[in-house]
């Protein structure tokens, strides 16, 4: 039964906030000192994936997934390469589709259950390299992608891959979707809407009159945007379809390896039904871990000058303990 019912996480109480755990890290935090050899890797449907790999010489990888609009620099991607690298362990940054600094090819981009294009990420990295053991790690977004691909794909793992960690899963995409319409959540449904308007306009040029921004001013929330963008230009029905068919929480009685999942209890983004509690107990694989701070993609370090965030040591510990990494 591996509901992790205590935490080690428990921060002073200035950190105490879900908002300030959420909006200072992505603003200030600066990780230096991270150094990253390119590969791009070719996709089925003639397009390409920018990963960026850190290697130290180690026989075992950490594959890292970022959240909506995020990339292998944001600071939580490179904090997490560096606590890797410091056990000797290597690192990959997947960069979804079109957020490696250069427009993809495709009229499509990325979404919330893209597991082909991971499941040809890792064919890839199994091809090039000799890792005996791999992780598979991911932030909000790419938390959902990672752990749906554990359920998907447990009857034809790779041996290779034995664990996976995600931080700030919204694994019920839909309930996430209406959370993040609430009045407390303006300025970052704002944000969001605002980075992938510069996709869209990305796409007009490269697609003239097969795509359109016409009245998105009045797109205020990502029913409207999945419902006008995300599904038709992924092959779903609507931006329920989509929701559906892409949570991770469908998929996790299926999770046949060690797998760690973290959600605040103070996440602005996640609604209750984020919190997996019943998939956690029936499943002595899936294990969930409910701090009662933290916010989203959050977990400052603190101590020690902060510079190692809890969410990292937390990755190191669970590899070390519960799937005997040394």
């Amino acid at each position: 039964m591996p509901l992790l019912v205590s935490t080690s996480y428990q921060p002073p109480f200035v950190l105490q906030n879900g908002h300030f755990q959420t909006i200072f890290p992505s603003l200030f935090r600066r990780v230096r000192d991270v150094s990253y050899h390119r590969i791009r890797i070719s996709t089925p449907d003639d397009d390409f994936i920018d990963l960026d790999r850190a290697s130290v010489g180690g026989d075992k990888l950490g594959v890292i997934a970022h959240g909506l609009e995020g990339s292998s620099c944001r600071s939580y991607v490179l904090g997490m390469v560096q606590a890797l690298n410091a056990q000797g362990w290597d690192a990959v940054a997947w960069n979804f589709r079109g957020c490696s600094g250069e427009p993809n090819r495709q009229i499509r981009f990325y979404h919330s259950g893209d597991t082909d294009d991971l499941n040809t990420v890792l064919k890839e990295i199994l091809n090039r390299f000799d890792y005996r053991h791999i992780a598979l790690i991911g932030f909000s977004m790419g938390g959902n992608v990672i752990l749906k691909f554990l359920g998907e794909y447990s009857a034809r793992m790779h041996p290779s891959i034995k664990a996976g960690i995600a931080f700030s899963v919204p694994c019920d995409l839909a309930s996430a979707a209406h959370k993040l319409k609430q009045p407390s959540n303006l300025i970052y449904m704002k944000r969001f809407l605002l980075n992938l308007h510069e996709k869209i306009r990305i796409k007009m040029k490269q697609f003239p009159g097969r795509i359109d921004d016409k009245g998105y001013h009045l797109i205020h929330s990502f029913k409207e945007f999945d419902e006008r963008y995300t599904a038709p230009l992924h092959g779903f029905e609507s931006a329920e379809d989509y929701w559906e068919k892409s949570s991770s929480k469908g998929f996790l009685h299926r999770i046949s390896i060690p797998v760690l999942m973290v959600n605040a209890l103070d996440d602005p983004f996640l609604s209750s039904s984020c919190y997996p509690y019943e998939e956690a107990l029936n499943n002595p694989c899936f294990f969930l871990e409910a701090p009662r701070f933290g916010g989203h993609v959050g977990f400052m370090g603190y101590g020690n000058g902060g510079n190692r965030y809890w969410s990292e040591t937390r990755t190191v510990q669970f590899l070390k303990n519960q799937c005997n990494w040394k």
